[in-house]
């Protein structure tokens, strides 16, 4: 992963009551480090300005950590560094080295309406990550009305899954595209079988996390024959639960053509069988949620869960030489 190199020149050694050097310590999720270019900064002097200030571990300004002609800006894509001070001078060279964490890479999985698109809306939006639902490129190229398209529907329409000849690549590259591989991605209903797991495991494509919203097949059901598509915004509405907020809207919602009872049923025997060989490989990544509960609620499990990977891949890794 890319690195950043800051050299800052004549930083003023911090010190406590008893003039002792100390070590400031930034433990935020990242930091960038501009060097003042005045000449006449006076570092006998503290800084005023909230600019020339290193965070404390609680996230407030800290009197004892300031550090005149530093700039520290916080950005979350960066490992946590530290800082030692010279014990010899309060006058020194330092070179800070902070290393971009990976992104995360996260699968999410579930039976037709156990709520992953709700679920992939919240992660997104809070990890910033590159969504990917197979659904979504299977449809388009049924839209488009392409060769794989055409035999791709021939089986969404009897419930099974779509031969992995055709679905794979178009994941596979998708992955590979230069935004996924920098900010993470999160593939939403995919793979669906333990032989298309094995075929992202060969191109490389392993999760840090394999969430699966789990949600009794009455309340499955339920949730399907309901739901609507808006063609013009493409938001998802439910007939029962989150109802269109006009006539207007609701003149122009569609029903997915396998959004039917008998068609649900169909998927749902077939994810059932799946997901068992699914599990197997990615059992040691697995995180089972009861996608039932109030969509916040699952999130708040997910979200801790998320949180707390992106906390070790951003383990401290600056190192601070004089």
């Amino acid at each position: 992963m890319p690195k950043e190199l800051i050299v800052i020149t004549k930083m003023v050694t911090a010190r406590d009551e008893d003039q002792q050097p100390k070590m400031a310590l930034c433990s935020s999720y990242s930091v960038n480090f501009t060097a003042a270019t005045s000449p006449s900064c006076n570092r006998n002097k503290p800084s005023t300005s909230s600019r020339n200030q290193i965070f404390n571990t609680s996230g407030s300004p800290s009197s004892k950590s300031w550090i005149p002609c530093l700039s520290v800006q916080l950005n979350q894509r960066f490992s946590r560094t530290r800082f030692r001070k010279s014990k010899a001078a309060p006058c020194m060279l330092v070179v800070a080295s902070g290393e971009k964490g990976e992104p995360l890479r996260v699968m999410i999985s579930g039976a037709p309406a156990s709520g992953k698109g709700t679920q992939c809306e919240l992660i997104t939006e809070k990890y910033d990550l590159v969504h990917v639902a197979a659904g979504d490129l299977l449809r388009a190229e049924i839209a488009a009305g392409s060769k794989n398209g055409k035999l791709a529907k021939e089986y969404m329409e009897k419930g099974q899954l779509v031969p992995n000849e055709i679905v794979v690549m178009m994941v596979k590259n998708r992955l590979s595209q230069q935004d996924s591989q920098e900010k993470g991605w999160l593939l939403d209903g995919y793979p669906r079988s333990a032989s298309q797991a094995n075929a992202l495991k060969g191109f490389g494509f392993d999760p840090d996390i394999f969430i699966l919203l789990e949600v009794p097949e009455d309340i499955l059901v339920e949730r399907v024959v309901g739901r609507r598509l808006d063609p013009v915004t493409g938001k998802i509405y439910h007939l029962k639960y989150s109802p269109p907020e006009t006539e207007e809207i609701a003149a122009r919602l569609t029903q997915r053509f396998d959004d039917t009872e008998e068609k649900v049923k169909l998927r749902l025997v077939t994810h059932n069988t799946n997901v068992e060989d699914v599990l197997s490989i990615y059992g040691d990544v697995t995180l089972r949620v009861d996608g039932s509960l109030p969509k916040h609620e699952v999130f708040s499990q997910i979200d801790s869960a998320l949180a707390k990977l992106l906390e070790q891949k951003l383990a401290p890794s600056g190192s601070v030489s004089t």
